[in-house]
């Protein structure tokens, strides 16, 4: 029940906090925890006010169609949709003193930096990999991508409802690591992979909570997984491993926050928020809350030692295939691609 309902719970329960009705955040599930913010709390005496999606496609398409808010969660590879369509417009570095401090491999494209000025402060990077129940799924079967067409695990997997993830899966499955050049043959021979992989999937998973839930009712017993489902599962003691070392590798994704264009709100608490996310403080709040790294260089020194991280985060000796802007018309192909393939055809 705890992980029915943590969505609903997260939205309307912050602990002795009301909604900030200044600064509205379109964020996804699980990061509207004050601890990660705790410096915009100390400020403000409340949290934002909080607005949730499910996928970033399902947040760019609402933006889009005229909901306003003034700060959006994007991860990496939607920046460039958001420029292209005019809704956001460049942060002020001077205004973010720890801007600095973000590990420069995180700013690394004309997308998010540019003569323009910064378009995107990334804050949080994961993994996306093999949860897996330990007790009945042995670690041998979970050493390769091939489990997720294996006929023995027929209506046993899970899967996320987010083109990006699934087919950061496919390519990998198919011996692709740099979704930035595919070939037309890659991409027939990933789509083909994720056909037969369709075949044992229960349910696609729409966020983190349902992932865990899933997985602890007993309905599916594999899922390629974001760091926060493993923590929520972790927390219920559900016997989950977490497999990023699959001979054909896993893949890594980071998000961060963009400035939207017109915001309803007070663009100060709009840069109060951003700040209190870039404390070195908010590396352990991130950790313990959601499983997921901190691009602050300065935050993650200060969990370095931390188990979670060298379960979760740590460099691993396989292929991994980073999830950084792609071309906007293969990433369009590939989501109408999956569409298809999740009604059947």
């Amino acid at each position: 029940m705890r992980l029915l309902t943590t969505t609903i719970l997260a939205a309307t329960a912050l602990p002795a906090f009301a909604a900030d009705p200044e600064l509205t955040v379109f964020d996804w599930a699980g990061f509207e925890e004050p601890s990660i913010f705790q410096g915009y709390l100390d400020k403000h005496g409340q949290s934002p006010t909080f607005s949730f999606y499910g996928d970033d496609d399902e947040a760019f398409q609402k933006i889009a169609s005229g909901f306003r808010a003034d700060v959006a969660h994007p991860c990496s590879q939607m920046v460039g949709k958001y420029r292209d369509a005019g809704l956001i417009e460049p942060w002020d570095t001077a205004r973010i003193p720890n801007f600095d401090k973000i590990d420069e491999r995180f700013l690394d494209s004309e997308v998010f930096r540019d003569d323009q000025g910064v378009w995107f402060i990334p804050t949080d990077w994961g993994a996306t990999a093999i949860a897996y129940n330990s007790e009945a799924v042995p670690a041998e079967d979970v050493a390769s991508l091939q489990v997720f067409t294996d006929p023995k695990y027929q209506g046993r997997t899970s899967l996320p409802d987010s083109s990006d993830d699934v087919w950061a899966l496919a390519y990998l499955a198919t011996g692709v690591t740099d979704w930035t050049d595919v070939t037309e043959e890659q991409f027939n021979a990933a789509a083909d992979w994720l056909r037969q992989a369709h075949q044992n999937v229960a349910a696609y998973w729409s966020d983190p909570s349902e992932q865990a839930q899933l997985m602890a009712s007993g309905a599916v017993d594999i899922a390629w997984s974001w760091n926060d489902g493993v923590v929520y599962l972790q927390e219920d003691n559900y016997p989950v491993g977490f497999q990023r070392e699959a001979k054909e590798g896993s893949s890594t994704f980071f998000c961060g926050f963009i400035n939207l264009k017109d915001g309803p709100g007070s663009e100060d608490k709009a840069y109060d928020f951003i700040n209190a996310w870039l404390e070195p403080s908010a590396g352990k709040a991130l950790l313990d809350t959601i499983g997921y790294g901190h691009t602050s260089t300065e935050a993650m020194a200060t969990i370095a030692d931390e188990p979670a991280v060298a379960e979760g985060l740590a460099e691993i000796d396989v292929p991994v295939l980073a999830q950084t802007p792609n071309d906007p018309e293969q990433r369009q192909r590939q989501l109408a691609e999956f569409e298809k393939i999740k009604a059947g055809f």
